[in-house]
């Protein structure tokens, strides 16, 4: 089963349902439509739930749009979601990055 891990403010928004939608760049787990997921609180390394994914796209992060958004949560502004990805993949982020728009299903 495939991990995933989540910051630690948005356990609370995954867990509610309000966010059912994570961008992940540079896939090294190769995630597919159909994978099972296992989801981690990236601060504390424990478990918090069990997720199924029910969609992928992919976009290059320098054409994501408002409806992109859906799901997942907003950034004061375009540069604040830039310093955000860097934080996690480093400075190789650019808007030519493609970026993996998974949609997912919590298990109950």
């Amino acid at each position: 089963m495939k991990t995933l891990k989540f910051k630690d403010h948005l356990v609370p928004l995954v867990l509610s349902g309000v966010k059912d939608s994570t961008w992940r760049l540079f896939d090294d787990k190769d995630l597919k439509e159909g994978d099972d997921l296992v989801l981690i609180n990236k601060d504390t390394g424990d478990q918090f739930g069990k997720a199924n994914i029910v969609s992928i796209r992919e976009k290059r992060l320098g054409d994501l749009h408002d409806s992109d958004f859906e799901g997942h949560e907003r950034f004061e502004s375009e540069q604040k979601m830039y310093e955000a990805y860097k934080s996690y993949y480093g400075d190789k982020v650019t808007p030519d990055s493609i970026v993996k728009i998974i949609k997912f299903k919590l298990e109950k």
